[in-house]
């Protein structure tokens, strides 16, 4: 642990069950019986990263290091910041602002998924479009390596084809990097993907070795495939994915630290707001304590209502990819042994108009948690007056002058009304608003959810044996004789 303390979040997020209460499918007395299992769980959860660390963990997959990691990485910046790991990571993301324009990130699952949903929660919703001033002389970002797409790959390499065309061009706008992000360099979308782009990168750079090698950065474990083909090419960067840290779980190294510096996310304040979850983890009684109440909460409506869909309701577009970050991370993590909730995420209002009737009507086993934000990042729009027309065709003239954010907030309430008067079950996490330090928090607070109720249940959270048999089955059938 730590030596330095982390500070208490000046803004820090909430929970709130009670419209599940309201319902009457669980109640205080089903959570007050939980105080003591979850106690326990937190202290096993706790108990993984004192045996980890002491070499303890046995035959069992054990992957708890994330748990300390946002506190570890902050002490070193602030102790011996040349050396520390931070360090390295902010300047190798300075090296890339200036020398390139877009940079290109290569992994799948884990190993990009917290990288996507810190991008598009953390920065302006169309960076990519935005001019590089716009951008403040920041990269625009893109992903690959996660699926095994022919279009989608050919689409990528169609916005990065001038580049290969003009290979003695000084133009900053057409130089590009890739990250490549994988722990064993063994995964084969990952792996095939980079041969592909590795290919049109150095026709790019003139099949110059030194320029190659300086706009590739591996993120990878100290040994494998892809760490022995860093040494190869002689990248000067190469980062470490900690020992301890699973991939699903590594927002917080490098996979998400350094392709979120490159593009301007204050990494500090992200890992700041970590912390800080963490430290109300450790702390906060079971009562008071946002990671400890969502598990109460979701492990009670799965067995006392049968709520084994997990619905992640975003009421705002920016936080969709953190959904999709948290599908993976709770079905790898829990879905074992023919048990695990389902989890799904949806944006609303939007999926109202495609899931709202299920929701409101259909089977009754889906616990819904409102993901709402507290204020906008820009000034609030309002509405004006009808263009072109001296009428009100639209019937809206007696909303003239409302905000946008006053319209969320009566759409959000009229939702929750609904399922209220249907008696179904709707808990919300509240953020103040979406910034570095709120969205530190919130990924914290999941992981750390998803782990205490492993314990909580008597599944191993870590480790993914599932995943392992499609990847062997799948190169049988592309090596039928190997």
């Amino acid at each position: 642990m730590s030596v330095v303390r982390p500070k208490p979040s000046e803004d820090p997020i909430s929970y709130n069950p009670a419209a599940v209460l309201a319902t009457g499918g669980i109640s205080q007395a089903d959570l007050d019986r939980q105080v003591e299992p979850l106690e326990e769980a937190r202290r096993a959860c706790l108990a993984d990263l004192d045996r980890w660390r002491s070499g303890q963990a046995g035959a069992e997959p054990l992957d708890p290091a994330f748990i300390d990691l946002p506190e570890r990485l902050l002490a070193d910046y602030g102790t011996k910041r040349p050396d520390s790991e931070l360090f390295a990571i902010l300047g190798t993301a300075r090296r890339l602002r200036e020398l390139v324009d877009r940079v290109v990130v290569l992994g799948i699952g884990g190993s990009y998924m917290g990288m996507r949903a810190l991008f598009e929660a953390c920065c302006h919703p169309f960076h990519n479009e935005l001019t590089r001033a716009e951008r403040g002389g920041r990269p625009r970002l893109s992903f690959e390596g996660f699926n095994i797409d022919n279009d989608s790959a050919q689409g990528l390499l169609d916005l990065l084809a001038p580049v290969a065309g003009q290979t003695d061009s000084d133009d900053l706008l057409n130089q590009w990097a890739m990250l490549v992000v994988s722990k064993s360099g063994g995964t084969l979308e990952t792996a095939v993907a980079t041969r592909l782009f590795l290919q049109s990168l150095a026709q790019a750079v003139g099949n110059d070795p030194a320029r190659l090698a300086e706009r590739v950065v591996p993120i990878t474990g100290a040994s494998g495939k892809l760490a022995s083909l860093a040494e190869t090419l002689g990248c000067p960067d190469v980062f470490g994915i900690p020992d301890g840290v699973g991939g699903r779980f590594s927002v917080f190294t490098a996979v998400g630290l350094l392709p979120a510096a490159v593009v301007g996310i204050d990494v500090v304040q992200l890992l700041e707001g970590a912390a800080a979850m963490t430290r109300r983890f450790r702390e906060a009684p079971v009562a008071e304590n946002p990671v400890l109440q969502y598990v109460a909460v979701a492990h009670a409506a799965e067995e006392t209502m049968g709520a084994t869909i997990r619905v992640l309701s975003s009421w705002s577009n920016r936080l969709e990819a953190i959904g999709f970050w948290y599908d993976q991370l709770l079905s790898e993590s829990l879905g074992k042994d023919e048990k695990g909730a389902t989890p799904l995420t949806a944006v609303t209002t939007r999926d109202l108009h495609s899931r709202g009737q299920q929701h409101q009507e259909g089977r009754r086993d889906k616990l819904i948690t409102n993901l709402c934000v507290g204020e906008p990042r820009r000034d609030p729009l309002t509405l004006p007056a009808l263009v072109g027309s001296t009428g009100n065709e639209d019937q809206l003239d007696d909303l003239l002058g409302t905000s946008w954010p006053t319209m969320l907030t009566a759409a959000t309430a009229g939702t929750n009304e609904a399922y209220a008067s249907a008696q179904r079950p709707t808990a919300t996490i509240s953020l103040p608003r979406i910034d570095e330090h709120t969205v530190g928090q919130l990924l914290q607070m999941l992981m750390l959810a998803t782990v205490v109720e492993g314990r909580l249940v008597g599944t191993n959270p870590y480790g993914q044996p599932g995943v392992e048999a499609y990847k062997k089955l799948m190169m049988k059938r592309l090596r039928p004789g190997g």
